[in-house]
């Protein structure tokens, strides 16, 4: 949880099976969503549903922004990629789905669950993020990178889920380990990761 009241009033907290349906409609209105502006090659609606997001925290990590008692947005943590980015040790965290409630969240908060996200990958002691946009979204590419992520390659051909395969751009950010204020030891698995 983020207990730091000037978070724009974003609590954060690990997803639960309660709350499959909201991660579903969120993931949705977000497509409908881009569809709206032209986005017609990256998500649609009913592409995902609740067993997804059910695979996902099996295996990593789905999170939820709360303000006000009201989800504004969610993301998938992932600890490997290998569709993405192939064998890789294990130094990075991989961000998936960023998703925010337009109808919930204030302008900006895209970027505080990024943040959130990257507070997380560094609490577990890795020290790179890592996330991958369709080649063919350049204002998306372009948020990414300037939020510091940096272009480190393309993915050809990558599946999709109830679709054919698309092109991706591979983005990554270095990230500073966190470390305990009193002893310089990195924090544990499990801290509470969004004090800035």
């Amino acid at each position: 949880m983020c207990d730091d009241p000037w978070v724009n009033d974003l609590r954060f907290r690990s997803a639960t099976e309660a709350d499959l349906a909201a991660l579903v409609r969120l993931r949705d209105d977000a497509a409908r969503w881009m569809l709206t502006r032209g986005v017609t090659g990256q998500w649609r609606p009913g592409e995902l549903d609740e067993d997804h997001f059910r695979r996902v925290m099996a295996h990593g990590e789905v999170w939820l922004a709360e303000a006000g008692g009201r989800v504004a947005g969610a993301w998938e943590l992932w600890w490997a990629d290998e569709a993405a980015w192939g064998p890789q040790p294990p130094v990075a965290g991989y961000v998936h789905r960023l998703m925010v409630d337009r109808g919930v969240a204030e302008p900006g908060t895209g970027r505080l669950l990024l943040r959130a996200a990257e507070h997380r990958v560094a609490a577990v002691g890795r020290t790179c993020v890592r996330l991958d946009c369709l080649a063919a979204n350049a204002q998306l590419n372009a948020y990414y990178q300037n939020a510091g992520y940096r272009v480190v390659g393309r993915k050809e051909g990558k599946p999709q889920p109830g679709g054919a395969p698309k092109s991706f751009t591979l983005l990554e950010k270095e990230i500073q380990q966190r470390t305990r204020a009193d002893t310089g030891e990195p924090l544990p698995h499990g801290h509470r990761v969004h004090q800035w």
